[in-house]
């Protein structure tokens, strides 16, 4: 959601755009396709809800690098960079939420 709000300010700025948006939508396109395959894994054995978070990651982490990588190589290099940045700033505040907000999920009785 964050990624979206800023699109505006990013342009003002004259940001590279192609790198803005190519970062934010591999990271919005991975972070619903991780959300979806995580809620899939709940309701089975903890064996096979570590493998597919493990997958999960894994696969994020090598589309979003791909995307870069493509990214940087096809264009400019400062479309690379911003698509980099976008990507560090995402995790990063999906990281912080994720640890400040997955406590009080485990502590929630469940029926």
């Amino acid at each position: 959601m964050l990624l979206v709000l800023a699109a505006p300010f990013v342009w003002l700025a004259g940001g590279p755009m192609l790198g803005f948006t190519v970062g934010a939508v591999a990271w919005i396109v991975t972070r619903i396709i991780g959300a979806v395959i995580e809620r899939q894994a709940r309701g089975r054995e903890i064996k096979t809800q570590i493998a597919l978070n493990f997958g999960v990651l894994m696969g994020r982490v090598w589309v979003v690098g791909i995307a870069i990588l493509v990214v940087g190589r096809t264009a400019e290099r400062a479309d690379g960079l911003t698509a980099a940045l976008v990507a560090l700033v995402a995790f990063t505040l999906y990281l912080a939420t994720s640890l400040v907000l997955r406590p009080s999920e485990r502590n929630t009785q469940r029926p």
